[in-house]
């Protein structure tokens, strides 16, 4: 009976040491991947902030340009709203699937790999 506690009780600390590290590991493994998906987010975020910026400053020049054109200024801001409105129709009409599916896609393969 003595030689089965004996054989038993390594097994066990094994097993335990064995649970310890398999817990240590998958955390690991999550913080990796969370912090991976929040700095390609947060840097991601950034550029489309500079760019929106950059977007929003063009697209007043060519309002007040076409509105200098048109002989009223705020005929120019009508057709670049026009436009931006006629772009997202298109957008969402058309490529919405298409956009999700590939955004989908983007965060699961960041989250397996």
């Amino acid at each position: 009976m003595d030689d089965k506690a004996t054989f038993i009780e390594p097994l066990l600390l094994k097993a335990e040491a064995y649970g310890k590290t398999s817990y240590e590991l998958i955390k690991l493994k999550t913080i990796d991947k969370t912090s991976d998906v929040l700095s390609t987010g947060v840097s991601r975020g950034i550029a489309i902030l500079a760019f929106s910026v950059f977007l929003v400053m063009v697209n007043i020049a060519i309002a007040l340009w076409l509105g200098d054109i048109l002989g009223k200024s705020y005929y120019g801001f009508f057709c670049v709203a026009g436009f931006y409105a006629v772009c997202g129709l298109i957008l969402y009409f058309f490529m919405h699937n298409w956009i999700k599916e590939r955004i989908s896609n983007s965060i699961i393969s960041q989250l397996l790999n």
